[in-house]
């Protein structure tokens, strides 16, 4: 790929063109995040050399003697229109919308590349998320910034009942992505459709588990791994206060974090002081690479 050295905004904006991925914090919504991360690109294309006022031909002189001059245009002027880049100037679109409660990886598509922002969204990869849970209490939305409704004991909870739990939770699921399709896990129909890949619902509002384990037991602290389709944060967050009924006990959401969106893992992600033109241009190169290897979803 070409690299050019250039300091002119309107041909850093013609090839602002790609899919960039942002680190989300917690407790900010995408919108927010979106609007940020804009906001940082076009001040940074406002720094570089913009296109100037446009020009008009001014009239003066007599009847007799008319001249005609080049003015710049005033009703064109940046004081009188504002910056040359906003918010509004760039296209942006969500691939994967994550909940206010979660942080991770969030992946853009700028300008001409909001269709393969289209096209990424519409393969419903599966996510991977790192879900937090505290023992002992549980909230009213089931996340740590309601209010607590109930209280228990936890020192009976063993890590071999936990995993016993997830295992079974996850085989409960994966029985159900057979019972979607109407085959029988145990027929030759469901070993061919096993074997032609990852079985994806073709309802956009089940979701489903293709995999859940601890990761990290603490007691209160416990922390799982789970790879989910057609996800939300409140069903990640019911399913830690789920899984804590089943082990005599409760628990609330204590964090979520997406490390992974299908190709796209978490690492490399933008951080809110790298959202920034460079920050952008570094992103979307790293980006192409990704689906370079993983996909043909660039044009």
């Amino acid at each position: 790929m070409n690299q050019i050295l250039t300091y002119n905004a309107p041909t850093v904006f013609k090839r602002l063109n790609g899919i960039v991925k942002l680190l989300k914090p917690a407790l900010k919504r995408v919108s927010h995040v979106k609007n940020a991360f804009l906001f940082n690109v076009c001040k940074d294309l406002n720094a570089l050399n913009v296109r100037p006022p446009r020009q008009i031909l001014l009239e003066s002189g007599g009847a007799q003697n008319v001249v005609l001059r080049k003015v710049n245009d005033l009703s064109d002027h940046i004081l009188a229109v504002g910056p040359r880049y906003q918010i509004k100037d760039i296209k942006c679109s969500v691939v994967n919308h994550l909940g206010e409660h979660t942080s991770g990886v969030l992946i853009l598509g700028l300008n001409r590349c909001t269709k393969n922002a289209n096209k990424l969204r519409k393969q419903r990869f599966i996510r991977t998320f790192h879900v937090k849970g505290l023992l002992g209490t549980s909230t009213e939305n089931f996340f740590w910034d309601s209010r607590i409704t109930c209280k228990s004991r936890f020192s009976h909870v063993t890590e071999d009942r936990f995993d016993s739990i997830v295992s079974s939770l996850q085989a409960s699921h994966q029985r159900s992505m057979y019972d979607l399709c109407g085959v029988d896990i145990r027929s030759h129909a469901g070993y061919e459709l096993a074997s032609k890949g990852i079985i994806r619902p073709e309802i956009n509002d089940q979701p489903l588990i293709y995999g859940i384990k601890i990761i990290e037991f603490k007691p209160p602290n416990f922390t799982l791994e789970i790879h989910v389709i057609n996800e939300n944060e409140e069903f990640l967050a019911m399913l830690v206060h789920d899984i804590a009924i089943e082990l005599k006990s409760v628990a609330h959401c204590n964090g979520i974090s997406c490390i992974r969106y299908g190709p796209f893992h978490i690492d490399n992600s933008l951080i809110n002081r790298h959202w920034s033109l460079s920050g952008a241009v570094h992103s979307m190169n790293h980006c192409k690479n990704v689906l370079d290897i993983n996909m043909n979803v660039n044009d």
